[in-house]
């Protein structure tokens, strides 16, 4: 196949609401380019985007996947991407490269939680998008309803380019108003398309549109809007270039209509990507930075230039290794190419290059600027790395992957595999870098943090697929501290005597409680020699191995100050062993007069919900001993301030997931330590207990 230019490629990502139709309309977008020749089924597992076995058999898109085919001589790269809020890791990094977004939206559902999500996601990249109405073919599909609810979330700039003459059992016309013709569909017939006057029924209603999408796109651009006044319209062709103009600038948001399990819709739709979507030049040049001098630079779409090229997936298949996904923005790429990851400085020799489709790959001689393809078996890059000529700096600006929040602590099912999943965990976070790895050292425990329950579910049993290891989930251990209330005073003393040379150390210590968050220190008040000095280095060990392992409940003693002040020694039996244990022995009895009680990690939250959310978060919040500390607003979303145990996380995901219906998202971070209810501390010392 040749190298397509720049100006040749439409590069478009499919994102949606889980269910909303992203696999089926990619599907029959490829039937109706005839890349396929029969239209897969999501239930049979036979989709060109959803291959894998655990996509096939959860019945969902798990993963980014890719296709490309050509439409009136244009190559057309379309990018598939879950719809679960849990697998967002990869709606993000699919945006980053593609050049223009269109969301899904299910006309029975209307907007749903990831609509709203994705729609954040285009503002954060500043991506071209339009919305593409699915399911019109559904008994319960409403056009009306779902258009004003697409206004009501996102603006008056969302405006219809279609409508169905026939929405619901039976649907298969649209009226077009940028055309201003009627198109008619056979279901289940690509290539079909029969386009004809619009019949009176529908002409005034079709006119009132056109007249709403032309004062639309005048208000885009000054130049239309001065012929608008003067001429009191727009021809279709200043409208398309009006709307592929305003799509780049994003001050205007087209709909379009489809029922793709039936093809209606799909072959218009090929067109208007074609000649309204923006291609790579069109969409202009790529925000990097300089890692020479820090500065900022702009990549210009340009295949003449210095390649560089950004890996936006990776993933490992059976029989073939690791693959890399990858747009070049500059430049070309081609089998046998030396690259420099500019991240790491490591030299990177490019096998053969791939183009996509589903799962199936076919070797190209190269790849220019603007295109996405594959390579296999790159030895050090991973997602988020920059590929460029040698001496080339740049470096494109990273994925920002969404902040995994459900943290779980697993355990090998077999004793020994600690080994095999530290190594398949890395391995899995190189194909998915939205969760996270953490050992935890005080408790010895591996945690993964995950976007969700499935995201987590995935993990474990890609984990036992890939690398045959089996793990448990368990409950995250909280890391409770001791610390006490008054002052107090003990003595230590060790005296034994076996035969020959004995042990002696006394010692008297005084404990005294520091501000929160002091730590521990230790101070010598020790005069006359009655402890020799070269012994308190001894004492000081003995109280700091002391205050590792707590009396109420074995958590770390914390903020409180330590003095020796008084003590004996024997010239004979004396030793730095004895006066440790002594310490220790004074620090124990001390500790115990002292009101010692348990502190508890508490953690600052942050809720984002809409707000006929806010008073059952609230609510929930505070029936898990949280603190409501104010609230403010964030456009559509209320935002709720709190502080909130540690030991309450957990199931305060859960409750807000059902609570909204996973509309709302929080981040959390460690605040402070506080004192423990009496109740709680009494249940947490009955429980270490043996």
């Amino acid at each position: 196949m040749q190298a397509v230019q720049p100006d040749q490629l439409r590069n478009i990502v499919i994102t949606g609401h889980a269910g909303s139709g992203k696999t089926i309309l990619t599907e029959s977008l490829a039937l109706t380019m005839g890349i396929v020749n029969r239209l897969g089924s999501i239930e049979e597992g036979t989709t060109l985007s959803d291959y894998s076995a655990d996509e096939i058999e959860r019945k969902h898109s798990l993963n980014t996947s890719l296709i490309n085919g050509f439409w009136n001589d244009r190559k057309i790269n379309i990018i598939d991407t879950p719809g679960l809020l849990d697998f967002h890791g990869d709606v993000k990094s699919a945006m980053r490269v593609a050049d223009t977004v269109l969301i899904t939206v299910n006309a029975a559902s209307g907007v749903e939680v990831g609509t709203d999500t994705i729609w954040e996601y285009t503002k954060e990249y500043y991506k071209p998008t339009m919305f593409v109405l699915t399911k019109l073919d559904a008994d319960r599909a409403n056009f009306k309803t779902t258009i004003q609810g697409l206004q009501d979330h996102f603006g008056h700039l969302v405006t219809p380019i279609q409508f169905p003459a026939d929405e619901g059992l039976g649907h298969h016309t649209l009226i077009d108003v940028l055309l201003m013709k009627l198109l008619e569909f056979s279901p289940d017939k690509p290539g079909e398309m029969i386009v004809s006057d619009i019949p009176d029924l529908y002409l005034q209603h079709a006119e009132d549109l056109h007249q709403q999408l032309v004062e639309a796109v005048a208000e885009t651009d000054e130049e239309l809007m001065n012929k608008f006044f003067e001429i009191g319209t727009l021809t279709e062709e200043e409208l398309r270039t009006g709307i592929k103009s305003a799509l780049v600038t994003r001050t205007f948001f087209p709909v379009f209509c489809t029922s793709p399990l039936h093809l209606i819709g799909s072959e218009r739709l090929l067109n208007v990507i074609v000649n309204i979507c923006p291609s790579p030049i069109e969409r202009g040049p790529e925000h990097a930075l300089c890692t020479v001098d820090d500065t900022k630079s702009m990549i210009q779409p340009n295949p003449e230039g210095d390649t560089i090229a950004f890996i936006f997936k990776t993933m490992s298949e059976p029989r073939v290794g690791e693959i890399s996904y990858l747009r070049v923005y500059s430049g070309h790429i081609e089998t046998g190419h030396e690259l420099i990851d500019v991240q790491t400085g490591q030299l990177e020799k490019l096998g053969q290059v791939y183009t996509i489709v589903g799962q199936k790959k076919s070797p190209v001689e190269k790849l220019l600027a603007g295109d996405i393809g594959m390579v296999v078996k790159l030895k050090d890059a991973h997602t988020n790395d920059t590929l460029a000529d040698k001496g080339t700096s740049c470096l494109i600006s990273p994925i920002i992957f969404p902040l995994p929040v459900l943290a779980t602590a697993i355990i090998p099912v077999t004793q020994g595999d600690e080994e095999k999943i530290s190594a398949g965990l890395h391995h899995l976070h190189e194909e998915d870098p939205s969760f996270a790895i953490d050992h935890d050292v005080e408790f010895n425990q591996t945690i993964l943090r995950t976007l969700g329950e499935t995201h987590l579910d995935t993990i474990i049993s890609r984990l036992q697929a890939k690398f045959n290891v089996k793990v448990d989930i368990a409950p995250i251990k909280i890391p409770y501290r001791e610390t006490i209330r008054i002052p107090s005073s003990a003595q230590g003393k060790y005296k034994k005597q076996s035969g020959g040379k004995g042990q002696y150390g006394d010692v008297w210590v005084k404990l005294e409680p520091l501000a929160r968050d002091t730590g521990f220190e230790f101070a010598s008040e020790v005069v006359g020699g009655v402890v020799p000095t070269r012994y308190l280095p001894a004492v000081e060990k003995g109280l700091r191995e002391a205050i590792t392992n707590g009396i109420m409940a074995g958590y770390p003693v914390v903020d409180l100050k330590a003095i020796a002040y008084d003590g004996s020694y024997h010239p004979v039996d004396s030793s730095e062993f004895a006066f440790k244990i002594a310490a220790s022995m004074a620090f124990k009895s001390a500790f115990d007069k002292a009101k010692p009680f348990l502190l508890e990690p508490i953690y600052a939250l942050n809720v984002y919900a809409p707000e006929q959310y806010t008073g059952e978060i609230v609510g929930d919040i505070s029936s898990k001993r949280g603190k409501i500390l104010g609230m403010d607003s964030d456009v559509r979303m209320q935002i709720i301030h709190a502080l909130i145990p540690q030991s309450s996380l957990t199931t305060f995901h859960h409750a807000l997931t059902r609570l909204t219906q996973s509309r709302a998202r929080y981040t959390y971070n460690f605040s402070h330590y506080e004192e423990a209810p009496p109740d709680i501390a009494q249940q947490i010392i009955a429980d270490k207990r043996p």
